[in-house]
């Protein structure tokens, strides 16, 4: 047996050898008596017409599973083909991904942006006299060094006010459809307004903002360079900079890319699991697809907290109404998600493997507690999509190693 498995693994390193060993006997005892139930129960997946994973039939084909553990020689065989030819994703019942895709897909979404706007849309985005206090920048909260998101659960805003939710990544924010966890913005240029003006952010008086920056520097100078002789500083002028700026912030091409691109050792072998059960056993590519994956839909997590006032968040339905949106939230990408930690829009989970755990038990289903949250329309229901994925903790690290290329 070990000789077969040391045959099977003729590539890896040593630190993957003995990862390999962890996936011992046990766990594949483990997993074949959950392959007997589902074949017994008449199965949990199959192939559909458009060739992507669904439920309803066995999900123990698995042919690179073997005594010993996964047999990663056939995981990389597998991955060595043409990208039409992987394992297709998992996916629930009516659910369609995009296919993973490289940085290098991702389409320019203004190719004329010009250069002049962009440099100073970026002097605007690092400069903390945009805030009420002189002390709050956009670059406060969205730095370089987490994927321009936060490294702190919340931000701290005016005056070292705490605000409700974690700082959004805006790495290929130009590709997202609707802005913020709640998707209240429609357009870059409007979501850069909301900070400028809320009091737990920036807190400016946003009409004199125009004024404020005239009389600083050379901010006129630069805004005739960007918009032509005479311009001047204006409130739109100074969103359309920002905005244009943002629009140029591009995840990193990462081994990923290289991975997606054709070079199939880009990836050691435990990133090679972890990509393998992202697609599959780990349904990730549920919500998680594409350049960016993201399916920019809106999912409750069942991290609503509802009926508790000083937690409660209804996400979607503040901008919406609709009953059926509570607590709601946006897919965020995950390119560079291992940098834009701690994670969820209210930053609870400050460990990645931590919320790898919460997933892998199906998240949080809060019941009502008496007859008139029962009787609530407005009562959050954690998505139908979630459930228990029986990951094993090796296949967390992996799944987990695999995040960290992004």
């Amino acid at each position: 047996m070990k000789k077969a498995a040391s045959l099977r693994w003729n590539s890896a390193t040593v630190s993957n050898q003995l990862f390999g060993r962890r996936m011992n006997m046990a766990s594949h005892l483990k997993k074949t008596t959950v392959a007997v139930a589902a074949l017994l129960a008449g199965g949990a997946l199959l192939l559909s017409l458009d060739g992507q994973a669904r439920e309803g039939a066995p999900s123990a084909v698995e042919p690179c599973v073997g005594a010993s553990g996964w047999d990663l020689a056939c995981l990389r065989q597998t991955y060595a083909r043409p990208m039409a030819g992987w394992p297709r994703p998992h996916l629930p019942d009516g659910v369609t991904a995009a296919e993973m895709a490289p940085v290098s897909a991702m389409p320019v979404p203004v190719p004329s942006l010009a250069p002049a706007v962009v440099a100073l849309g970026q002097r605007l985005f690092n400069d903390p006299r945009l805030s009420r206090s002189n002390a709050v920048a956009c670059l406060s909260c969205h730095s370089p060094a987490h994927s321009f998101a936060d490294s702190k659960p919340v931000s701290v805003g005016h005056e070292g006010r705490l605000g409700q939710r974690n700082t959004p990544g805006l790495l290929g924010v130009a590709q997202i459809k609707t802005l913020f966890w709640d998707g209240r913005a429609s357009t870059l240029e409007e979501q850069a307004l909301g900070p400028l003006q809320h009091a737990d952010e920036m807190a400016m008086d946003v009409p004199a903002l125009a004024a404020k920056l005239a009389a600083l520097d050379d901010y006129t100078a630069q805004f005739d360079a960007a918009f032509g002789q005479g311009a001047g500083v204006t409130l739109p002028r100074i969103l359309t900079a920002l905005a244009d700026y943002q629009r140029t912030v591009l995840p990193p091409v990462t081994r990923f890319d290289t991975f997606l691109e054709g070079e199939r050792t880009a990836l050691n072998d435990r990133e090679l699991l972890g990509l393998h059960l992202f697609r599959t056993k780990a349904r990730c590519m549920t919500c998680h697809s594409g350049a960016l994956l993201t399916d920019q839909q809106f999912h409750n997590l069942g991290l609503t907290y509802y009926g508790r006032k000083k937690y409660e968040d209804l996400g979607r339905y503040l901008v919406t109404g609709k009953d059926g949106d509570v607590g709601k939230f946006r897919t965020p990408g995950l390119r560079g998600v291992a940098q834009s930690g701690p994670w969820m829009h209210n930053g609870l989970f400050p460990q990645m493997v931590g919320l790898l755990n919460m997933y892998n038990a199906g998240m949080s289903r809060p019941v009502p507690r008496n007859a008139q949250q029962a009787a609530d329309p407005k009562f959050p229901v954690t998505s139908p999509l979630l459930r228990p994925l029986q990951l094993t903790s090796d296949e967390i690290i992996a799944l987990k190693s695999f995040l960290e290329v992004l």
